[in-house]
């Protein structure tokens, strides 16, 4: 069992503090620490913690740590995560990889250099959702993939998060936010991508805070919110992906996959589960698949968890810097084509790696 030290106690750290310490059996969640020492000592408390730490350094020279979990601001995900490296440790981060590709490409060297895993977020591919839609396509159920459309329309946090500011920030965005789940679901059931053609712009210079606590207060908005493009996948498939802050929409979510021979609609990528329908000619409608694996409940730290079961067994984890540097890659290369007004191709490769499996009686991660 690897020993977990946790850098960030904000919203997202509740889920995964309560998984870390009651469902998977590869981890410990040793450590804490945050930059508001309130929050690590509330976790502390509730969660039977052993040790909470002022600074990250002094949690990076705790030699009983194996990985750090990064779970700080997208901004903020780089230094922190390139600092834990440099101190030896192995990484998880939640996402993005990094801010910029440049940045993404550093601790992918950093962790080369040092021999360590660096993986992240999302893990939500992992699910029983994305991992039954993936046996779907790879088994044949809609024959050749010969094209995708993914949409995450919402009109942003500002009315109901509490501290909604870094959404508009360097590093945020509706794409670096939220596009991380659709293309990463995207890439585990389609493969890797060639090349992103795409469209950026600003819609909304200034946002005003409706939510309670800091209501009233301006965001001076730094990055795209309205992000549209085309990607075209390594086996000639071609997909569409929109993103945006800006739009009043009933739902939020959806990510269809299209074949020769059939139709399917994946779930939300932002859960584990969720429905599956299938649209085959001679079925002559939608058909609901029920789900064929495991995790389909909220099961963040799944991929931490998988990473510390490779590390432990010298395998490839699912949730590598492979997957997340080319998601980052991708991301970045909508807004420098919208910039340059042409496609621009990856320099990063990606391949899948091996599906979910699970031991049929312990459930331990294989």
């Amino acid at each position: 069992m690897l020993k977990i030290g946790m850098v960030g106690v904000g919203d997202i750290s509740g889920i995964y503090l309560k998984n870390l310490t009651q469902l998977y059996k590869e981890v410990e969640l040793v450590a804490l620490c945050d930059l508001v020492k309130e929050k690590a000592e509330k976790a502390k408390e509730e969660y039977h913690i052993p040790k909470i730490y002022d600074t990250m350094y002094e949690l990076f020279a705790d030699k009983e740590i194996d990985i750090v979990l990064n779970l700080t601001r997208p901004y903020e995900h780089y230094q922190v995560s390139l600092e834990a490296l440099k101190a030896g440790k192995h990484v998880y981060s939640e996402k993005p990889l990094a801010a910029t590709y440049a940045e993404g490409l550093e601790l992918v060297r950093t962790a080369q250099e040092k021999q360590l895993y660096l993986g992240g977020a999302p893990d939500t591919f992992l699910g029983a959702g994305i991992q039954t839609c993936r046996k779907l396509i790879d088994t044949g159920f809609i024959g050749k993939p010969i094209g995708a459309a993914a949409f995450m329309i919402c009109r942003g946090h500002e009315s109901w998060h509490p501290d909604p500011e870094f959404y508009y920030k360097h590093g945020g965005g509706p794409m670096f936010d939220m596009g991380p789940y659709y293309l990463t679901a995207l890439t585990n059931l389609l493969g890797g991508i060639r090349s992103v053609t795409g469209l950026a712009r600003t819609s909304f210079t200034e946002r005003t805070i409706t939510s309670k606590a800091k209501a009233g207060e301006k965001i001076q908005v730094e990055v795209p919110t309205y992000t549209t493009g085309i990607l075209e996948f390594e086996n000639g498939a071609i997909g569409t992906l929109f993103t945006t802050f800006d739009v009043h929409y009933k739902g939020q979510a959806r990510l269809e996959i299209y074949g020769s021979e059939g139709t399917l609609l994946v779930p939300d990528p932002n859960t584990f589960g969720g429905p599956i329908s299938l649209l085959r000619q001679e079925e002559g409608d939608y058909k609901e698949i029920p789900l064929l694996f495991d995790y389909a409940q909220n099961s963040r730290g799944l991929g931490l968890a998988d990473m510390a079961k490779a590390i432990e067994t010298g395998r490839a984890p699912r949730a590598s810097y492979h997957q997340t540097l080319h998601v980052l890659e991708a991301m970045e290369a909508f807004e420098t084509s919208s910039k340059r007004r042409s496609a621009v191709d990856l320099e990063s490769v990606f391949s899948r790696e091996n599906p979910m499996e699970a031991h049929p009686v312990t459930g331990i991660l294989l």
